[in-house]
Protein backbone atom coordinates (compact mmCIF):
# COMPACT_ATOMS: atom_id res chain seq x y z
CA UNK A 1 0.00 0.00 0.00
CA UNK A 2 1.06 3.35 -0.42
CA UNK A 3 1.02 6.13 1.78
CA UNK A 4 -2.23 7.11 2.23
CA UNK A 5 -3.43 10.89 3.77
CA UNK A 6 -6.08 10.77 6.27
CA UNK A 7 -7.77 14.48 6.71
CA UNK A 8 -9.77 15.24 9.76
CA UNK A 9 -13.07 17.36 9.32
CA UNK A 10 -12.88 20.64 7.87
CA UNK A 11 -13.15 22.15 11.42
CA UNK A 12 -9.83 20.56 11.73
CA UNK A 13 -7.65 21.62 8.85
CA UNK A 14 -5.05 24.08 8.68
CA UNK A 15 -6.55 27.42 7.26
CA UNK A 16 -3.25 28.08 6.10
CA UNK A 17 -2.93 25.53 3.93
CA UNK A 18 -6.45 25.38 2.08
CA UNK A 19 -5.60 29.36 1.89
CA UNK A 20 -2.94 28.74 -0.67
CA UNK A 21 -4.65 26.55 -2.36
CA UNK A 22 -6.50 29.37 -3.73
CA UNK A 23 -4.19 31.43 -6.03
CA UNK A 24 -5.21 34.69 -8.05
CA UNK A 25 -7.54 34.08 -10.48
CA UNK A 26 -7.58 30.30 -9.85
CA UNK A 27 -10.77 28.47 -10.41
CA UNK A 28 -11.88 28.38 -6.71
CA UNK A 29 -10.42 32.89 -6.10
CA UNK A 30 -13.03 35.50 -5.17
CA UNK A 31 -11.94 37.40 -8.53
CA UNK A 32 -13.07 33.88 -10.33
CA UNK A 33 -16.55 33.82 -8.90
CA UNK A 34 -16.87 37.76 -9.53
CA UNK A 35 -16.00 37.26 -12.96
CA UNK A 36 -18.36 34.04 -13.33
CA UNK A 37 -21.14 35.84 -11.15
CA UNK A 38 -20.93 38.73 -13.62
CA UNK A 39 -21.26 36.35 -16.69
CA UNK A 40 -24.00 34.81 -15.47
CA UNK A 41 -25.95 38.05 -14.78
CA UNK A 42 -25.09 39.19 -18.19
CA UNK A 43 -26.19 36.23 -19.73
CA UNK A 44 -29.74 36.39 -17.63
CA UNK A 45 -30.53 39.91 -18.36
CA UNK A 46 -31.56 39.41 -22.39
CA UNK A 47 -35.24 38.91 -22.87
CA UNK A 48 -36.29 35.49 -24.42
CA UNK A 49 -38.75 35.77 -27.54
CA UNK A 50 -41.55 34.30 -25.67
CA UNK A 51 -41.26 37.00 -22.63
CA UNK A 52 -41.10 39.88 -25.73
CA UNK A 53 -44.45 37.91 -27.40
CA UNK A 54 -46.10 38.00 -23.34
CA UNK A 55 -45.20 41.61 -23.32
CA UNK A 56 -46.25 43.04 -26.30
CA UNK A 57 -49.83 40.79 -25.59
CA UNK A 58 -50.20 42.08 -22.31
CA UNK A 59 -49.89 45.83 -24.57
CA UNK A 60 -52.06 45.02 -26.79
CA UNK A 61 -55.04 44.61 -24.63
CA UNK A 62 -53.64 47.18 -22.04
CA UNK A 63 -53.42 50.27 -24.50
CA UNK A 64 -56.88 50.10 -25.71
CA UNK A 65 -58.63 50.02 -22.28
CA UNK A 66 -56.51 52.99 -21.01
CA UNK A 67 -57.54 54.88 -24.46
CA UNK A 68 -60.94 54.46 -23.63
CA UNK A 69 -60.73 54.98 -20.21
CA UNK A 70 -59.07 58.45 -21.21
CA UNK A 71 -61.75 58.99 -23.62
CA UNK A 72 -63.99 58.72 -21.22
CA UNK A 73 -62.65 60.50 -18.50
CA UNK A 74 -62.61 63.56 -21.26
CA UNK A 75 -66.09 63.28 -22.28
CA UNK A 76 -67.34 63.04 -18.38
CA UNK A 77 -64.95 66.65 -17.99
CA UNK A 78 -66.73 68.25 -21.07
CA UNK A 79 -69.84 67.16 -19.96
CA UNK A 80 -69.45 68.59 -16.34
CA UNK A 81 -68.03 71.81 -17.78
CA UNK A 82 -70.88 72.18 -20.38
CA UNK A 83 -74.13 71.51 -17.91
CA UNK A 84 -72.35 73.92 -15.33
CA UNK A 85 -72.83 77.01 -18.43
CA UNK A 86 -75.84 75.50 -19.29
CA UNK A 87 -77.40 75.43 -15.92
CA UNK A 88 -76.38 79.02 -15.55
CA UNK A 89 -77.97 79.79 -19.42
CA UNK A 90 -81.19 78.19 -17.71
CA UNK A 91 -81.22 80.60 -14.83
CA UNK A 92 -80.26 83.86 -16.79
CA UNK A 93 -83.35 82.66 -19.40
CA UNK A 94 -85.57 82.28 -16.71
CA UNK A 95 -84.99 85.45 -14.32
CA UNK A 96 -85.57 86.95 -17.82
CA UNK A 97 -88.36 85.29 -18.83
CA UNK A 98 -90.22 86.18 -15.59
CA UNK A 99 -88.88 89.65 -15.50
CA UNK A 100 -89.95 90.81 -18.34
CA UNK A 101 -92.92 89.69 -18.81
CA UNK A 102 -92.01 87.20 -21.22
CA UNK A 103 -94.66 84.65 -19.58
CA UNK A 104 -97.62 86.38 -21.90
CA UNK A 105 -96.25 84.39 -24.52
CA UNK A 106 -96.50 80.21 -24.17
CA UNK A 107 -92.81 79.36 -25.85
CA UNK A 108 -89.77 80.90 -26.63
CA UNK A 109 -86.33 79.50 -27.99
CA UNK A 110 -83.14 80.78 -28.87
CA UNK A 111 -79.39 79.85 -28.99
CA UNK A 112 -75.98 81.10 -26.86
CA UNK A 113 -72.49 80.58 -27.54
CA UNK A 114 -69.82 80.32 -25.19
CA UNK A 115 -66.65 79.71 -26.86
CA UNK A 116 -66.73 77.10 -29.52
CA UNK A 117 -69.72 75.38 -27.82
CA UNK A 118 -73.40 76.53 -28.60
CA UNK A 119 -76.22 76.12 -25.77
CA UNK A 120 -80.21 75.55 -27.55
CA UNK A 121 -82.52 77.08 -25.41
CA UNK A 122 -86.29 76.96 -25.13
CA UNK A 123 -89.17 78.53 -22.70
CA UNK A 124 -92.18 75.94 -21.99
CA UNK A 125 -94.87 76.90 -19.85
CA UNK A 126 -98.36 74.90 -19.00
CA UNK A 127 -100.52 74.54 -16.39
CA UNK A 128 -99.35 72.57 -13.06
CA UNK A 129 -101.57 69.73 -12.36
CA UNK A 130 -101.19 69.71 -8.64
CA UNK A 131 -103.31 72.97 -8.44
CA UNK A 132 -106.65 72.59 -7.82
CA UNK A 133 -107.29 76.13 -8.13
CA UNK A 134 -105.41 76.63 -11.89
CA UNK A 135 -103.73 79.88 -10.59
CA UNK A 136 -100.19 78.27 -11.13
CA UNK A 137 -97.49 77.66 -14.02
CA UNK A 138 -95.13 75.05 -14.35
CA UNK A 139 -92.30 77.14 -16.44
CA UNK A 140 -89.76 74.83 -17.57
CA UNK A 141 -86.65 76.06 -19.39
CA UNK A 142 -84.42 73.49 -21.29
CA UNK A 143 -80.98 74.02 -22.31
CA UNK A 144 -79.31 71.58 -25.03
CA UNK A 145 -75.63 71.34 -25.43
CA UNK A 146 -73.88 68.66 -27.58
CA UNK A 147 -70.32 67.10 -26.31
CA UNK A 148 -68.57 64.58 -28.82
CA UNK A 149 -71.43 64.49 -30.65
CA UNK A 150 -74.06 63.51 -28.74
CA UNK A 151 -76.46 65.70 -27.44
CA UNK A 152 -76.92 66.50 -23.29
CA UNK A 153 -79.64 69.08 -21.44
CA UNK A 154 -80.32 70.54 -18.53
CA UNK A 155 -83.84 71.54 -17.32
CA UNK A 156 -84.71 73.91 -14.50
CA UNK A 157 -88.57 74.82 -13.64
CA UNK A 158 -90.25 76.96 -11.36
CA UNK A 159 -94.16 77.78 -10.45
CA UNK A 160 -95.45 81.48 -11.20
CA UNK A 161 -98.82 82.43 -10.22
CA UNK A 162 -101.03 83.82 -13.41
CA UNK A 163 -101.84 86.37 -10.65
CA UNK A 164 -97.80 87.96 -10.59
CA UNK A 165 -97.59 87.83 -14.83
Amino acid sequence: MGKSEIRGPKSERNPKSEARTFGRGGHGSAQGLRADRRRLRHARSAFTLAEVLAALAFMAIVIPVAVNGLRVANRAGQVGERKAVAARIADRVLNEWSVTGASQTPAQSGVVRDGAAQYRWSVRTEQWKEDTVQSMQLVTVQVTYPVQGQDYDVRVSTLVGTATR
